[in-house]
């Protein structure tokens, strides 16, 4: 690694090859090998162009170097340089002869300098993994810059483009930024096969077209808030890892309803749109309140729209919305093959709230490859079969309003799943499968008969993520002070049990006057 620090003596010493290694043995002066150090820069108008030699450094260059210091710093016989760091300066090009550190593993960074294009030598530097390009003047990347197929991290962020070359090469890709440009447009992304995390906020693009949906099944995060995006496509949906979704401050007016089919969704933002259809609160309310939302929408639209083939919901229909739903339809049983057409229509919802279940229908476990979301609400179901923890990508389970007082064990095999609701049954405690999803966020367990609440390292201790707990109107005597230690939690419910403490002018005052008043009263 090389440091340029921008020391007042940088200008006059580095005037020829012999100089460089003078000036970067005096700075190295405790380091023993040249490629683990970093380059931290200020103040430097231009690289010498004899730093791109560094790698074919010869006994005759160096001849006047003194080397005379002891065997395990002898830098110069070390490996090729692997780490470059010129951030922070002033320079305003870049020699082609960059292409000669063909070593390069990070160059980190050609930010903060002013940089308004790059060589076309950068196309050589194949084993980079990081390139930062931040904080540039930067009106165009180079064609060649899809050739660095080991890349990972690309952040071209604060520079002046207007579009980004087609990146499909990029295969190893797993983090762009590209915040704070002049963008219009999403590149091609086809092949990027790796790309996890797409950071563009700050441009003008307009769409978010089909074929970035489809090209991008595997994104975790889309940060694309403040461009001009006035709606989006109706696949929406294929984007089915999405975690962080950020559409802040655009011109959307309305949103399709299979927006509700991105089940893994930890957080969406749709602050500052024109969203006329939509009210502010839920706007404001965050991901929990967007989403049910959203769910709920998606289904009212969807059973306007069902097609039925003798009294089910056709697989056309199934296949278009990747819903079966069937709510309110007053159904004891549901046949086998509607399971079967639905498996084969790639459906992630279920939903038969609002009907006369006595148990979950077995056939749910053909869906096990796809399953989501299952909706059960409303039903007199007594008994959940262990085969539905088949469906191990499932993310949400309402069980609400039926006549249930336990789940199988089972149920603990949903890894996934991060919200359960079984509020309105007969539970008289918090089922032991419950401690064992460990992804679980959302527990809505109001109106049973639960009547402790069990904090041990082996109960909800084990839930770390868990954020939205509500135990409302059951049966609880006492409340643990150790709950108080819960700071993970930001929405503890607690109204309507016999516990004398807190009392209620403390459980008015919400989720963090609850937790503190409960520390308060950890024996010491």
């Amino acid at each position: 690694m090389l440091r340029f620090r921008g020391e007042t003596y940088v200008e006059s010493i580095l005037s020829d090859l012999g100089d460089v290694v003078a000036w970067v043995r005096r700075i190295f002066a405790d380091d023993s090998k040249i490629n683990k150090s970093l380059y931290n820069h200020d103040e430097l108008p231009q690289i010498p162009e004899n730093v791109w030699k560094i790698n074919e450094l010869s006994l005759e260059d160096t001849k006047e170097v003194d080397f005379a210091r002891s065997d395990h710093n002898n830098w110069w016989n070390s490996e090729p340089l692997n780490l470059l760091d010129l951030s922070s300066n002033v320079i305003g090009t870049l020699s082609p002869n960059i292409k000669l550190l063909q070593e390069l593993v990070t160059l980190k960074d050609l930010s903060h300098n002013k940089l308004s294009v790059l060589p076309p030598g950068m196309g050589y530097l194949v084993r980079l993994v990081e390139l930062n390009l931040s904080h540039n003047e930067l009106l165009e990347l180079p064609p060649d810059i899809v050739n660095l197929r080991d890349l990972k991290k690309l952040n071209v962020s604060n520079n002046n483009l207007k579009r980004l070359p087609t990146l499909g090469e990029l295969r190893k890709m797993e983090i762009l930024d590209a915040n704070h440009n002049n963008i219009e447009e999403l590149p091609d992304f086809y092949g990027c096969t790796a790309l996890k995390e797409i950071y563009i906020a700050n441009n003008y693009i307009k769409v978010i077209t089909e074929e970035f949906c489809d090209q991008m099944q595997q994104l975790n995060v889309l940060n694309i808030r403040d461009n001009k995006i006035e709606e989006l496509p109706e696949n929406i949906s294929l984007l089915k890892t999405l975690k962080r979704f950020d559409l802040s401050n655009n011109n959307l007016n309305k949103l399709p309803k299979n927006l509700g089919l991105l089940s893994q969704l930890q957080s969406i933002s749709m602050e500052g749109n024109k969203l006329s259809s939509v009210r502010q609160d839920i706007i404001r309310g965050g991901t929990d309140r967007m989403m049910k939302y959203l769910r709920d929408r998606m289904a009212e639209e969807i059973i306007s729209e069902t097609r039925l083939e003798n009294n089910w919901p056709d697989k056309f229909t199934m296949k278009k919305s990747q819903a079966l739903m069937v709510p309110s339809r007053e159904l004891t049983t549901v046949p086998d093959d509607v399971f079967h057409a639905a498996a084969e229509a790639d459906v992630h919802i279920v939903d038969m709230s609002k009907n006369k279940l006595t148990t979950v229908p077995r056939g749910i476990q053909q869906l096990h490859e796809t399953l989501t979301q299952l909706l059960l609400s409303s039903n007199n179901i007594e008994s959940v079969p262990p085969e539905v923890a088949a469906c191990k990508h499932l993310q949400y389970i309402d069980l609400g309003k039926n006549n249930l007082a336990d789940l199988p064990i089972e149920i603990g095999d949903l890894k996934n799943l991060r919200e359960l609701v079984i509020a309105n049954n007969k539970f008289t405690k918090i089922p032991r499968c419950v401690y064992e999803l460990d992804k679980l966020e959302i527990l809505l367990a109001a109106e049973n008969q639960i009547s402790e609440i069990n904090v041990s390292s082996d109960a909800l201790a084990r839930l770390r993520r868990l954020a939205v707990l509500d135990l409302t109107n059951n049966s609880i005597v006492t409340v643990p002070p150790e709950l108080g230690n819960f700071t993970h939690l930001r929405s503890l419910e607690l109204m309507g049990n016999c516990f004398r403490q807190p009392r209620h002018a403390i459980l008015a005052k919400g989720t963090a006057s609850i937790l503190s008043y409960l520390r308060d009263r950890i024996p010491t």
